[in-house]
């Protein structure tokens, strides 16, 4: 049976990762594991026990993925950060991209076989504007990995209640939960709820883990993760 190991289990997407995954263990995965610098909210002990490690200097994370022994079968990322909770555009990128590239080199080379990471509709190493940039980086690097499958998820603006406050998004947020409201094709074309974006997520590591994906690189968009992580997600 594969074991996961979880990035981001405290964010808005990883906490919703985590929870999937807790209510399908052990049926499907044998063991979970989080690497976080604080744990979980006690509200999401219910299901299935996670082991964690904990600890606020990211450096170590690093040497303890590549000590994992086994490794697990599939590594989910959704680390990510602001500009403003990390204090400038460079801090954020050492999270969001060194510290990601670092992580998923660690497991590649300690045998992980799946990599499913949580990026952004309009990642593109190209793009001129700083974000979308870093996140097409970000895809690029984990791709030039190797993993037996990578996959991709592109979701649009996430809807969903984060711990802190982002005012700007939490006003795009209303609007999309308002449109939803009258019809769920008015909002699922543009906003994803958290919670179908994680479905869609372990939906899509399960497939790959089950050899029902051929591709080597697998990139979901809004539309498949609305198919995967509210449609389909019963029959996974």
């Amino acid at each position: 049976m594969p074991s996961a190991l979880v990035l981001g289990a405290t964010g808005l997407v990883g906490s919703h990762i985590l929870s999937t995954l807790k209510s399908l263990s052990p049926s499907f995965f044998s063991s979970i594991e989080i690497v976080a610098r604080r744990s979980p909210p006690a509200n999401s002990d219910a299901g299935a026990p996670v082991q964690e490690f904990i600890d606020k200097d990211t450096t170590k994370w690093v040497s303890h993925v590549s000590s994992l022994s086994p490794a697990p079968s599939v590594l989910f990322s959704a680390l990510a950060t602001t500009r403003a909770a990390a204090g400038s555009f460079e801090n954020q990128y050492k999270l969001e991209h060194d510290l990601n590239i670092e992580l998923a080199k660690a497991a590649k080379e300690a045998g992980t076989k799946t990599y499913v990471l949580i990026s952004a509709a309009g990642a593109n190493p190209h793009a001129y504007l700083a974000y979308p940039k870093m996140k097409g980086e970000i895809e690029e690097h984990v791709k030039e990995l190797g993993f037996e499958h990578t996959i991709i998820i592109r979701p649009g603006l996430i809807v969903g209640k984060r711990e802190e406050s982002r005012f700007v998004e939490g006003i795009f947020r209303t609007v999309a939960t308002g449109l939803g409201h009258v019809h769920s094709y008015l909002k699922d074309t543009w906003a994803q709820d958290a919670d179908a974006i994680a479905k869609a997520a372990v939906s899509a590591a399960i497939k790959a883990e089950k050899g029902e994906v051929k591709d080597k690189v697998w990139i979901i968009g809004q539309k498949d993760i609305v198919r995967l992580g509210l449609h389909e997600w019963k029959s996974s």
